[in-house]
């Protein structure tokens, strides 16, 4: 019998284990909305990717606007930043570079990039209207990205489809603006004009939604309309949609 993923919940509930305090807001959260900042051997902070850099961490919520608030925040260079470091640290000795927030959005952008061709690579993203719009049709899409510089017009028509496919199935397909151009797009992924991007496979969405919900909130991107949380599993069976549902061009 053929597996139907949407049947397969894409991911489990966060668990105590995986959350984690923010040193800017006091309060616990998963760790997927947060970012693991650790000391580097030359005593710089950084951002740990991998989350397993030994030594002590220190969490911050991804979200840019409050990181530079604390930061600015009265007292020395670093303000209550520096001090929320230092109890987190258990030390004092530490450099706070001046970009470390031009360094996190960096790395975020990089891990997205690296997440979304690693889809690509094993065959769980596709690219190209035509090509999503297809996937749509057949009931193959859960979650759709478009380029931060796609035309209104081709980016609503896909996520008018996207809701009406949606809708005659009973549950939300994502779709969503990353905070990143085409061209930035075309050279991770090796294609030119990469504009709009569909993932097949709902373990895949649920991993680049993270990404792309950490960046978008670090970026202060956000999107209201369809988030990580948005449920892209439960469809029963393979579901054929009339394939006219949004223009196709």
């Amino acid at each position: 019998m053929e597996t139907n993923d949407r049947l397969i919940p894409a991911s489990s509930p966060p668990s105590k284990d995986s959350e984690r305090r923010c040193i800017l807001t006091g309060e616990s959260a998963p760790r997927t909305g947060l970012i693991r900042l650790a000391l580097g051997p030359d005593g710089q902070v950084a951002a740990d990717w991998s989350e397993r850099l030994p030594g002590r961490g220190a969490w911050i919520t991804a979200d840019r606007a409050l990181f530079e608030t604390v930061a600015e925040a009265t007292g020395s260079k670093g303000g209550r930043l520096r001090g929320a470091l230092a109890r987190a640290f258990k030390t004092n000795s530490f450099s706070l570079p001046d970009d470390l927030a031009d360094r996190i959005r960096a790395g975020l952008e990089q891990r997205l990039l690296n997440r979304l061709g690693l889809e690509k690579r094993s065959g769980t993203l596709i690219l190209g209207g035509d090509r999503v719009r297809e996937a749509l049709a057949k009931g193959k899409i859960f979650a759709v990205l478009h380029a931060a510089d796609a035309r209104p017009d081709g980016s609503e028509r896909i996520d008018g489809m996207a809701r009406a496919v949606g809708e005659s199935l009973g549950e939300d397909i994502p779709h969503r603006r990353v905070p990143l151009s085409r061209d930035a797009l075309s050279a991770a992924l090796g294609r030119d004009n990469v504009v709009h991007m569909g993932l097949t496979d709902a373990g895949a969405a649920a991993r680049v939604l993270a990404d792309l919900d950490r960046l978008a909130g670090f970026a202060g991107e956000l999107n209201d309309e369809t988030t990580s949380e948005t449920a892209i599993s439960g469809r029963d069976g393979a579901t054929e949609v009339a394939a006219d549902v949004g223009e196709r061009h």
